[in-house]
């Protein structure tokens, strides 16, 4: 990953962030290193998770949670079809699954088109585009509220730091998870 914005004209938290997150991806991507287009999409574990899926995902959670940091809670749609409740999707009996949802499944997946190189440019590019958003940003503790979700604390609120350090966790989680995934389907491990 390429860094976009010049660390010099960070004050020392947003450094200190943003390297911390590069380290996160940089763990998670190393992963998939040498890998053919049709390793990145096995399943070598009794999960669903696969190597190119878990690039896709946190790519879509990072680029998700910057909107919200630009835009607020509007950036992040989880409205249901008319008729449908989350008792529904929770129970398995929607009639009809939400877009947001089915995109949300879809980034844990290889889908036909999808190739390593495809996968990792736009995640360096999502990662560009989080360095902008944290270096214009005048505040760190600016907050928005958290758009209704059954995951979301009701009134909840999330400042900007608060999102870079959740974004940072889950691409660290994630990137253990990628590790387990690499180490099953070759023996290889990115450390």
């Amino acid at each position: 990953m390429t860094t976009a914005t010049s660390p010099s004209t960070l004050d020392a938290e947003r450094r200190e962030l943003l390297a911390a997150l590069a380290s996160a991806r940089s763990a998670l991507t190393t992963t998939v290193r040498g890998l053919s287009d049709e390793q990145l999409g096995e399943r070598p574990t009794v999960s669903a998770l696969c190597l190119g899926g878990l690039i896709k995902h946190v790519a879509s959670m990072e680029e998700g949670w910057m909107r919200f940091v630009v835009e607020g809670p509007s950036a992040m749609n989880h409205d249901l079809p008319d008729g449908v409740t989350w008792a529904d999707l929770a129970a398995g009996t929607a009639r009809e699954i939400p877009q947001w949802m089915i995109d949300h499944q879809n980034d844990f997946r290889m889908l036909p088109g999808d190739t390593p190189a495809a996968i990792l440019a736009r995640y360096e590019a999502v990662a560009a585009r989080t360095e902008e958003i944290v270096a214009a940003v005048a505040d760190l503790s600016a907050t928005h509220p958290l758009p209704e979700a059954p995951w979301h604390e009701p009134g909840g609120t999330r400042s900007v730091r608060a999102v870079l350090m959740h974004v940072i966790a889950e691409t660290a989680q994630h990137a253990g998870h990628a590790d387990i995934l690499r180490e099953t389907l070759d023996g290889q491990t990115s450390t």
